[in-house]
């Protein structure tokens, strides 16, 4: 049969980078998060972790034998410039070491990041040592997720949470309530406050409680963008989503 004649270079789809995410099979929220906060350019690639609810500390570190088949199936042939594991509370329960030897193992070579090493590394951009934490979660999950970022060497000056185990419903938690919420939690004396999960929607109000608050304010998905554009040395500006993308560091 005969064929069209058209001369033409492929496009590159994703100029800017190709990020990976591996988000939880219950996840409402991350891909939508992530691409609304992403500069033009740079485009995400998921596939999804089996998962099981409720949020327990057994049920999140049983992902930890599915990472590797999923960091497989993204682009395969192609490949991506940088990795994410979106579980902030699987980071925690798993390990970050383990999450990462996961992810190599299908994606060697390619930088990775994870919802603790990027909020991390923003605080430490920030200048931050004394944090609050707000969480959905219950208290043992919020136990483990504390005891990472001390051992970091952080002042964990309190953690509170909603109280909740089901990733699916984190996702409904009202602006309003993760407002208040916020508002609760963070100490006066604390240098920044960390809104932690990607399954909830703190990004989109990150802005509105940096000026209530008058200090840094940090969400899992924003911290990820973030920390992915150092990964991909991309300089590009991100606005709307509070002090973080600010930073002199971002570019």
């Amino acid at each position: 049969m005969p064929r069209v004649s058209v001369d033409f270079k492929l496009d590159d789809i994703a100029p800017g980078g190709r990020i990976g995410l591996i988000a939880l099979a219950t996840d409402y929220n991350s891909e939508t998060d992530l691409r609304r906060m992403l500069p033009a350019g740079v485009d995400l690639f998921t596939n999804r972790v089996l998962n099981a609810n409720p949020l327990t500390l057994e049920n999140l570190r049983a992902m930890s034998g599915d990472i590797t088949r999923a960091a497989a199936g993204i682009l395969p042939g192609k490949g991506v410039d940088a990795m994410i594991y979106g579980c902030t509370s699987g980071t925690a329960a798993i390990g970050e070491a383990e999450v990462a030897k996961k992810i190599q193992a299908a994606q060697p070579g390619v930088p990775c990041t994870n919802p603790i090493a990027a909020v991390r590394a923003a605080l430490k951009a920030l200048d931050a040592k004394k944090i609050s934490i707000l969480t959905p979660y219950t208290d043992q999950v919020n136990s483990e997720l504390s005891a990472r970022f001390r051992e970091q060497g952080l002042e964990v000056l309190n953690i509170d949470g909603f109280g909740m185990d089901d990733d699916i419903e984190m996702t409904g938690i009202p602006l309003s309530a993760i407002i208040e919420g916020a508002e609760q939690a963070c100490d006066p004396d604390a240098d920044a406050l960390f809104i932690s999960c990607t399954a909830i929607r703190a990004a989109l109000v990150v802005e509105q409680l940096e000026r209530q608050l008058d200090k840094p304010v940090v969400t899992s998905n924003q911290a990820l963008v973030w920390h992915c554009l150092q990964l991909l040395e991309n300089p590009s500006e991100v606005s709307g989503y509070g002090r973080l993308f600010e930073l002199p560091t971002n570019g």
